[in-house]
């Protein structure tokens, strides 16, 4: 019978950071030859199995792919290298996140369930959630879901909390054309630059959007990031643009249109992934109570920084909070690892409520 290590080796061993099917099918197979829950490999690849039976449904969700790995963490014969040294596993995909993939099928197959429990790992997630998204499009639609990105970490070394909101990320573009001429007659042309500059100071001026989520603040950002524009030192510019991070809230956004007052200046999104927040205070507390029972710190419900798969499962009605294994600066490194005795904490935690939850 397949250990948690040596299933998180197997995943983590399969490539997926171009193509997800070898471990899509992996995770079916698996799925298929452990459980007796009704497994399928959807058009797009996602892997989702259900069991139980229940008025309500709480899903146990992860994600397979996996950003490209460092050179160090490929062998000569393009395979993933996997390594276990001093209580860890290294490697592309350990923290981020096949490692809490494999504890949640793990849990999945363990759990006696309260109610329909369902495991999903979807494809995509590493470009925008575009997996989640079309699970969603498809019918998707558990009531609740623990998502198994990373938590650990945040209120204190070695702690694993319960993330019950997290920021989202709006990507856009301040476009600004104007009109060329030579740079000795400056007033025979428009300058793009100029132009984009006057919207950059209104980007500069916006105040965050900030919100509270159970009780804790979540404050979002804006920032200019890029600025290209010009063709020659002695042309006056036609054309600048200028990219702009803006870390969302939940119900907030920066009024970044307002820019658009700005003649020759146009506004376009080019990213929008959601943010996240659990709107129901008894279920963040009963995994809060999972977490406690699972290890020896002490949980709190904490807000992560970045955008997940939970934002998209949120905007669409599933009430979300995040626990997992990887902690803070852990992914997308070229010495990714993750904590075997954690990755067993999780496991613990995810067959807890799955047996916890409902309630009542």
């Amino acid at each position: 019978m397949a250990t948690l290590t040596s299933l998180t080796r197997d995943l983590v061993s399969i490539p997926s950071h171009d193509d997800e099917a070898a471990a899509g099918k992996s995770i079916r197979q698996w799925l298929e030859t452990n459980t007796d829950a009704r497994v399928t490999r959807d058009d797009h690849g996602n892997v989702i199995a259900r069991k139980g039976q229940g008025d309500t449904s709480l899903a146990l969700v992860g994600h397979h792919d996996v950003v490209p790995p460092d050179g160090s963490q490929v062998d000569t014969d393009g395979e993933y290298v996997v390594e276990e040294r001093d209580g860890r596993l290294y490697g592309r995909g350990t923290a981020d996140m096949k490692g809490c993939v494999a504890a949640a099928m793990l849990a999945f197959r363990d759990a006696d369930p309260a109610s329909e429990l369902v495991f999903a790992s979807f494809v995509g997630e590493e470009q925008g959630g575009v997996g989640c998204q079309a699970a969603i499009e498809d019918g998707f639609a558990p009531d609740y879901a623990v998502v198994g990105e990373g938590s650990t970490g945040y209120s204190g070394d070695g702690v694993t909390d319960v993330a019950v909101a997290h920021k989202g990320r709006r990507g856009s573009t301040i476009v600004a054309e104007g009109a060329a001429a030579h740079a000795s007659e400056p007033e025979a042309g428009a300058n793009a630059i100029y132009r984009a500059t006057d919207a950059v100071d209104m980007v500069r001026d916006l105040d965050f959007p900030e919100t509270t989520v159970l009780g804790h603040d979540l404050r979002g950002s804006v920032a200019v990031t890029e600025i290209d524009g010009g063709s020659a030192w002695n042309v006056i510019p036609e054309h600048c643009e200028a990219t702009v991070d803006e870390r969302t809230v939940p119900g907030e956004r920066a009024p970044l249109d307002r820019v658009e007052a700005i003649d020759g200046v146009t506004w376009r999104v080019d990213q929008d992934l959601p943010p996240m927040a659990c709107s129901d205070a008894e279920f963040a507390d009963t995994v809060l109570n999972a977490a406690t029972a699972a290890q020896d710190g002490a949980p709190e419900h904490v807000v992560k920084p970045h955008a997940t798969d939970a934002g998209w499962l949120a905007q669409a009605g599933t009430d979300c909070v995040i626990v997992g294994a990887a902690e803070p600066g852990e992914a997308h490194t070229a010495d990714e690892s993750v904590s075997l005795d954690v990755l067993e904490r999780c496991r613990e935690v995810y067959e807890r409520i799955a047996e916890a939850w409902p309630s009542h």
